[in-house]
């Protein structure tokens, strides 16, 4: 269900020093939350990265053995300008990401490497809102994530990852959906607007194919407009929205 598009978005929890973000591509996490996670690093917050694929198979005229080096190279690029440094692959296919055990099991073990207490992942739903179709790796890697931070503290739940010495963790304390269609919390984006600016342009070989616009104009009118769009239901400031889980 939808959420009143009256409904006031409360505030992100901000009493956590550790998150991880959970994604399936390059760019993900740009295209929705990065001004928050400049806002986080900045108040001495740790951010991690973790993607599924790396996006090799995301740009037609560019085959997968040269695209996915290059495009992790412009999502390392892009996570420092937001003040993260800490950027996995998990090296599943891009476009064919299957939701099961083995997606849980990986995502379940960079939780508990990295000791989140807040996760972060992209809409899991079929849809953007009931308007545009999601694509299964978005669907997959979301769900995934929704249930692996809960496989992360349950030690029987794939117990090689303790014998890899992975022990189990419990701290997850919430896990907070980017893109949903049914936010709950926000995040002013005014102090991290330009920096999620010039992190989405580090993509700039992706964007270049998405539009024939100048980069630099498309990618600050989407975000803008994006963060404004959130903002009505946010005391009018600017803002990214997550739909937040408690656990």
């Amino acid at each position: 269900m939808t959420e009143p598009t009256n409904t006031q978005l409360q505030p992100m929890p901000d009493d956590w020093r550790r998150a991880l973000a959970v994604v399936a591509h390059p760019d993900d996490l740009e295209y929705g939350c990065s001004a928050a996670i400049a806002a986080w690093t900045d108040g001495g917050r740790e951010v991690a990265y973790v993607l599924a694929t790396r996006g090799e198979a995301g740009i037609d005229t560019l085959e997968p053995a040269k695209c996915g080096p290059l495009r992790e190279r412009e999502q390392r690029a892009s996570a420092a300008v937001v003040g993260v440094s800490s950027v996995e692959f998990l090296d599943h296919r891009d476009g064919v990401v299957e939701y099961g055990t083995a997606l849980r099991r990986d995502i379940a073990a960079a939780i508990r490497r990295h000791r989140p207490e807040l996760v972060i992942t992209l809409n899991h739903r079929d849809t953007w809102g009931g308007v545009a179709w999601n694509t299964p790796d978005h669907v997959a890697v979301g769900r995934a994530t929704l249930d692996a931070a809960a496989d992360a503290g349950n030690r029987w739940i794939f117990p090689e990852l303790v014998e890899q010495g992975l022990q189990p963790w419990n701290g997850v304390r919430w896990v907070a959906v980017s893109g949903s269609c049914s936010p709950t919390h926000a995040v002013d984006a005014t102090p991290g607007m330009e920096r999620a600016v010039r992190s989405l342009l580090e993509h700039r070989t992706y964007i270049e194919v998405l539009t024939d616009e100048d980069p630099e104009t498309y990618v600050r009118a989407f975000l803008t407009r994006k963060a404004e769009t959130t903002g009505e239901r946010f005391g009018g400031k600017p803002a990214v929205s997550f739909e937040v889980f408690g656990r």
